[in-house]
């Protein structure tokens, strides 16, 4: 009886451990989301603005604290990315925003469900470009535009 106790007691901390619930498992979720938050800003730091022969990382349109990585459950995550455009007026925000969309939903090695927006406060039309560039319908369209599509394809390019 008291092996049968220990062999349930332990199958049970290590079904908790696996599932996260216990305080080595909890610690260790966080760890996660974090190490998959650097691998998608190590994807889009990259990405060229489309005006200026610079990365977002350079102009600081992303920085390693505009991504945040959520888990839904053990498959799946939550990606939430919130950019800053250089001018409160940027024409380009909407184009910036695709360019993530694109070069995420192509290189991102996890299921996920993606967020793109604006940092709060940082551009005067905000609240519509984030409506526009986490719309699928929107963001397909655009993509079938060969003039988009060229911008958006040069901006994406892997540096040599």
């Amino acid at each position: 009886m008291e092996q049968l106790s220990g062999l349930l007691s332990w199958t049970l901390s290590r079904v908790l451990w696996l599932s996260g619930l216990s305080e080595r498992g909890a610690a260790r979720r966080p760890q996660i989301m974090e190490e998959k938050a650097l691998e998608v800003y190590d994807l889009i730091r990259t990405v060229r603005d489309p005006e200026k022969p610079s990365t977002l990382e350079e102009l600081e349109v992303v920085t390693e604290g505009c991504v945040e990585v959520q888990e839904i459950n053990e498959d799946y995550c939550l990606v939430i990315i919130r950019f800053t455009p250089t001018v409160p007026h940027c024409s380009l925000a909407t184009l910036i925003g695709l360019c993530l969309r694109v070069k995420l939903q192509r290189c991102l090695p996890f299921k996920h469900k993606l967020e793109i927006y604006i940092s709060e406060g940082t551009h005067s039309t905000e609240e519509d470009i984030n409506k526009q560039i986490n719309d699928k319908e929107r963001v397909a369209a655009a993509m079938e535009n060969p003039n988009l599509r060229e911008i958006v394809e040069q901006c994406v390019l892997e540096p040599d």
